[in-house]
């Protein structure tokens, strides 16, 4: 994907994740305009599978060269998949943050929060 590419397929919060919805398992990730200002990430600390969250509740951090950044869960439920490969390849997230570099993946208790914004809402929120 070139930089600054907002899927329109997508939601968007206004903490930089991006949500994937299929029924009810949510695939989470960070966009590329957050990946862009965290620069080089360098650690992922994913959460557990089978861990519960709460809506807007801290999932994971990624760490970068310039700093630590927590990542939110987009709705309430339970991790159902974490992307393994990312412990060895934390890079995805930079270097493909629509696809490999996804982060987890969220089985909805309810629906995600009503809070996200569409691909328009989100290019407004970052200003592209």
């Amino acid at each position: 994907m070139t930089a600054g590419t907002i899927p329109a397929e997508l939601k968007y919060a206004k903490t930089h994740e991006w949500v994937r919805l299929e029924g009810r398992r949510a695939t989470v990730g960070i966009t590329d305009h957050a990946q862009s200002e965290l620069t080089d990430i360098v650690f992922v600390d994913l959460p557990a599978v089978g861990k519960t969250v709460q809506s807007g509740a801290t999932v994971l951090s990624l760490e970068s060269v310039k700093t630590v950044s927590d990542i939110y869960a987009p709705g309430a439920g339970t991790v159902v998949e974490v992307n393994a490969e990312l412990k060895a390849h934390p890079e995805l997230v930079n270097q493909e943050p629509y696809g490999r570099g996804w982060l987890f993946r969220l089985e909805l208790s309810a629906g995600l929060d009503p809070g996200l914004v569409d691909a328009d809402g989100y290019r407004r929120l970052v200003g592209g």
